[in-house]
């Protein structure tokens, strides 16, 4: 889940305003010898998106996907228009639902499986239930949520069903230890499951710097910017997948000269919308860069780093930022994100999916959505 302050605002409405500036030099600036026709097509090629909204009839944002029992479950927020101004604090993200979705296969039809967990049924909680994730384990599946409590802080709680698609019942307080948002959980080959978790800015994630949540602390991340940056949060699971088993760590994305990333790193460092997969034998920890609004990833030899920075692996989206997640389907790697191609604001989005292509030296080819 993304939020945005007046620097972000700044930097979407630059993207926005490029676009719209190269359109408008397309549509009314006709060379000399060029038809009104050749004018035209250019400025449907500006528009052309690489694929289509899974979902129309309500907008979705930040997929999390799984495979689950041969199905393919879409766990995303749902994002509405709740008449709340654009701010500093993301307040207009007011999700107060969760709608789940399922397919057969990529391409499939997709089918809307309803509310699978609504707000006013979380006993801690307060407002904005921002991006999820799932999990299965011992016949029962997890539904892991990041949502400010009744103190306007961000927690990530669990709830339970027997069942993919839901209805989900909350535990009755958040994951002792939990705070930020975005929580992605993977389970390792040996059953060993981890949850990585933190959103910078919007996300609170700078406002925990000192172990403990400090309501007057820094808004966004730029007040140090020759500083090592903010890490993403892992730790692991316990076996009832309700509580952490051990500390919190951060998670050590480091430059190919063993160097951490840097605040002012805009373009490299970690902002929020973290997933792991694992792809022959490595630990791919892919993350939106936030405000420079690329996917990245770095690679490591363990689930929980250090990790080696390996570059973008997916060019802006038309909208805010990106948050997505990967899975593979019959042997094929694919991505869900989201984009704004139904609402053109920046809040009210719609999620995709296209395939992912991971190259033969192990890295992954670049997306143009």
């Amino acid at each position: 889940m993304v939020t945005k302050n007046n620097i972000l605002r700044a930097g979407a409405l630059t993207i926005t305003a490029i676009t719209a500036i190269s359109l408008t030099a397309c549509k009314g600036e006709k060379k000399e010898g060029e038809d009104t026709a050749t004018v035209n097509d250019t400025v449907q090629e500006e528009k052309k998106f690489l694929t289509e909204p899974l979902v129309t009839d309500i907008y979705t944002a930040d997929p999390s996907a799984h495979v689950f029992d041969g199905k393919i479950y879409i766990y995303p927020s749902h994002d509405y228009d709740a008449g709340i101004a654009e701010n500093d604090n993301g307040d207009h993200f007011a999700m107060k639902d969760y709608h789940i979705f399922s397919m057969d296969s990529i391409g499939g039809k997709v089918t809307d499986h309803g509310v699978a967990l609504d707000v006013k049924d979380i006993p801690w909680g307060g407002r904005q239930l921002w991006a999820p994730d799932a999990a299965y384990k011992n016949g029962t599946y997890y539904l892991y949520f990041p949502l400010k409590d009744k103190n306007d802080v961000f927690k990530i709680g669990v709830a339970t069903s027997k069942n993919p698609a839901g209805p989900f019942k909350a535990e009755k307080e958040p994951i002792k230890g939990s705070f930020s948002i975005d929580p992605a959980v993977f389970m390792d080959d040996d059953g060993t499951t981890y949850m990585y978790f933190g959103g910078i800015w919007g996300g609170q994630l700078q406002q925990w710097e000192n172990g403990k949540y400090d309501a007057n602390g820094s808004k966004t991340d730029n007040e140090k910017p020759d500083s090592p940056a903010l890490n993403c949060k892992v730790a692991k699971l316990g076996k009832d997948m309700l509580q952490f088993d051990g500390p919190v760590m951060d998670v050590v994305i480091n430059d190919s000269l063993g160097k951490p990333l840097l605040t002012s790193d805009h373009d490299r460092r970690f902002f929020e919308g973290s997933w792991m997969h694992k792809y022959n034998g490595k630990y791919y920890f892919t993350y939106s860069t936030g405000d420079t609004h690329y996917l990245a990833y770095a690679i490591g030899d363990k689930p929980t780093g250090p990790f080696t920075y390996a570059g973008h692996f997916m060019q802006p989206v038309q909208g805010w930022t990106t948050h997505h997640s990967i899975i593979e389907v019959d042997g094929k790697w694919y991505i869900f994100y989201h984009d704004t191609e139904l609402s053109g604001k920046t809040h009210l989005r719609n999620i995709k999916v296209t395939e992912l292509t991971h190259n033969p030296d192990g890295t992954i080819e670049m997306i143009n959505p």
